[in-house]
């Protein structure tokens, strides 16, 4: 097993094995001690891996967990996502009482998980399969987030060249979606340093960090990215993507797709514009890469919109995702 740092992107495993389920609290407890959480967390950690891995070991069908570090307000965290095809619950919350198992069901443990956690969260559909959110942190516990995103690598890759990037600045809320030209390593280049741009820019409008952001990602081999600005106060959105990024606002079950002009953020001077679109406290965003067909449907997902943008992100990526290529999916809600 590697010893490397285990990066802000994270690691997929597939978990169908005892062994499988090993490595994962493993590098759960290294990853404790990267990020300082301390003994008695990082054990909560360790347990925490062992009975969402065991769970999936037993119950799951296609089951993966993905580990990476969390961080929010200066702190750090761990975050664990598992995602199985089925069969799923029909009552996640009865689910997670301890001692409540039924053949065939992802159950057992679900209650240590929610003690040891910060924050859990999950949704699940029989025949459909579940999603679990857990996130550990060494004292306070942030908010779970207005939005948040989720990446995987294309089978056989180890980075992945999808990349996504949440700031609040000067009250202006904004997300970034990019997909490095390609994949694999040089992928990777191209988004994190349009991710790291991003993070530093000066506050602005999506057209102006759009331009930044191109500038700023010239000595890569370039990306397809996005930005929008969330002003659920004026009811608007505001938006601006260069290449094959998809946005969509979902509002009671309806989809308005968002206009991203051809280009290559990096490249040849390419055409920004800006484009303001109806946005209130009931809507939802999402935003995903080429690597994540545009066949979902939130209606198909009862209550799923009610619960953290996290689980809409890995519920869409797990059903609608491609093998072929790197996938990402980022959803954002009005912050609070």
């Amino acid at each position: 097993m590697t010893t490397e740092p285990v990066s802000d992107q994270g690691l997929w495993f597939r978990v169908e094995t005892s062994s499988a389920a090993s490595a994962v609290r493993r590098t759960a407890e290294r990853l404790g001690d990267q990020l300082h959480l301390g003994a008695r967390r990082t054990a909560d950690l360790a347990i925490v891996a062992a009975e969402l891995t065991s769970n999936l070991v037993k119950h799951a069908q296609d089951g993966v967990l993905l580990l990476r570090p969390v961080r929010r307000g200066g702190e750090a965290g761990v975050e664990l996502v598992a995602v199985d095809s089925g069969p799923g619950m029909a009552d996640l919350t009865v689910s997670s009482r301890d001692g409540h198992s039924t053949t065939g069901t992802l159950g057992i443990g679900l209650g240590a998980i929610a003690r040891q956690a910060s924050w859990y969260d999950g949704y699940s559909q029989s025949g459909r399969g579940t999603v679990l959110a857990v996130q550990v942190w060494p004292s306070a516990v942030p908010s779970p987030g207005w939005a948040a995103g989720i990446t995987r690598p294309l089978t056989g890759e180890d980075r992945c060249g999808d990349a996504f990037a949440v700031r609040l600045v000067d009250g202006r809320p904004q997300v970034l979606v990019c997909d490095g030209l390609g994949h694999g390593p040089l992928a990777a280049v191209a988004s994190e340093a349009a991710v790291t741009a991003f993070r530093a820019a000066p506050a602005g409008p999506p057209k102006a960090l759009v331009d930044h952001l191109h500038r700023s990602i010239s000595h890569t081999r370039g990306a397809a990215l996005a930005v929008a600005e969330l002003e659920p106060s004026a009811g608007r959105l505001r938006f601006a993507g260069l290449g094959n990024i998809a946005a969509t606002v979902v509002e009671h079950g309806r989809r308005r797709g968002l206009v991203s002009l051809p280009g290559i953020a990096g490249h040849q001077r390419p055409v920004i514009r800006e484009y303001e679109y109806p946005f209130d406290g009931n809507a939802l965003l999402v935003m995903h890469t080429d690597g994540v067909t545009d066949r979902w449907k939130l209606t198909d997902y009862p209550g799923l919109t009610d619960r953290a943008p996290l689980l809409t992100a890995a519920t869409i990526l797990r059903d609608y995702g491609v093998r072929r290529d790197d996938a990402g999916v980022l959803v954002a809600r009005a912050p609070a």
